[in-house]
């Protein structure tokens, strides 16, 4: 059976619905030679180009780290400034023009080591002058389960990190600077974000992926639990004002969907419906004000199309004023990561 891929994509095709309503996709990445076994071992500026012209008016994109090129030599804290160079070089092509109207990585975020304390300055300092227009904060993933069924996908493999002195600390050098942090985690870890974000309260944080849901392994078959942890966890995220949501990240099969198991790839309509009862949560949890629709591409791409994704989502905020939409789909994105399209 067919694994992701373009091809096996390729059998769902759909109209584009509401095809003007401009979009900024606040989270992809980029990569090259993935170890990883899945179908998109090379995802660069082509293959995005492919998927961001393929109907949907996207005006802009910014790049989420993902220990993608990084340099092989030099202090250990400063290799990931590596990846940084590598998409201010993909930027600055798509600036161009010759992949198509969108502003691919209009901004940039990076990845430094908060564990760092204060000595992490001169790597956000590098990593600043790497892209002194498009950077504009790092991602440090703090994913961690004690079930050894969970894959951890955090680079500093080690439980509390967000509790820690040395990493708020850090946390304090990436507010003073006037950087962001994204925040990866897995949905168990959602009260120590809100500790978190209240003890750094000028520090703006982005939520990746709807808080991080898992419905596989030790969570699998206990829906009733399980959403009920990760809802009582996001409600406590969402009363810091200085954190937003991304509503994506559903794709992933740690999620629990059996979508990229498919012969045929899910369609618009069904994504929807499947996808309404954990974005609406999240929307009314930190309104529309607080929430941006991401592709997570090509992580998801495993499950659906870029083009049946963005229509799913213009299909399960249908019943959200004009306005409402426009924060989620386009301005929520643009004034968190200063992007002008």
């Amino acid at each position: 059976m067919p694994f992701g891929g373009n091809d096996w994509l390729a059998l769902t095709r759909e109209e584009t619905l509401e095809p003007d309503i401009p979009i900024c996709d606040p989270h992809h990445h980029f990569w090259d030679f993935r170890t990883q076994r899945i179908p998109y071992q090379r995802y660069l500026l082509h293959e995005l180009a492919d998927d961001v012209n393929s109907g949907h008016n996207v005006k802009s994109t910014v790049f989420i780290e993902a220990r993608s090129m990084y340099r092989t030599d030099g202090p250990e804290e400063m290799r990931p400034v590596g990846e940084v160079e590598f998409v201010q070089g993909l930027a600055a092509a798509s600036a161009s023009g010759l992949y198509g109207p969108t502003k691919i990585a209009a901004a940039i975020v990076g990845h430094a080591n908060l564990n760092l304390g204060d000595a992490v300055e001169p790597v956000l300092e590098a990593l600043h002058a790497a892209s002194p227009n498009r950077f504009r904060g790092i991602r440090h993933s703090v994913t961690w389960d004690p079930h050894p069924e969970v894959e951890i996908t955090s680079a500093h493999r080690a439980e509390g990190q967000l509790l820690s002195d040395n990493f708020r600390a850090g946390a304090r050098v990436l507010a003073r600077m006037g950087m962001s942090l994204e925040a990866w985690m897995y949905f168990p870890q959602l009260p120590e974000l809100a500790d978190f974000a209240k003890a750094v309260p000028n520090l703006p944080i982005i939520l990746n992926h709807i808080g991080g849901l898992l419905r596989v392994g030790p969570y699998a078959n206990r829906d009733d639990e399980v959403l009920a942890t990760w809802r009582e966890g996001l409600a406590a995220v969402a009363e810091c004002p200085n954190v937003n949501v991304k509503l994506g990240g559903v794709g992933m099969p740690r999620t629990g969907m059996d979508w990229h198991d498919r012969d045929t790839p899910i369609g618009s309509e069904e994504l929807a419906e499947s996808m309404a009862p954990f974005m609406n949560y999240c929307i009314e949890q930190f309104g529309p004000d607080r929430s941006m629709f991401e592709s997570n591409f090509p992580v998801d791409k495993v499950g659906y199309s870029y083009h049946v994704m963005y229509n799913a989502f213009k299909r399960l905020s249908s019943g959200y004023s004009d306005s409402e939409r426009a924060s989620m789909f386009h301005d929520t994105a643009a004034r968190v990561y200063k992007v002008e399209d």
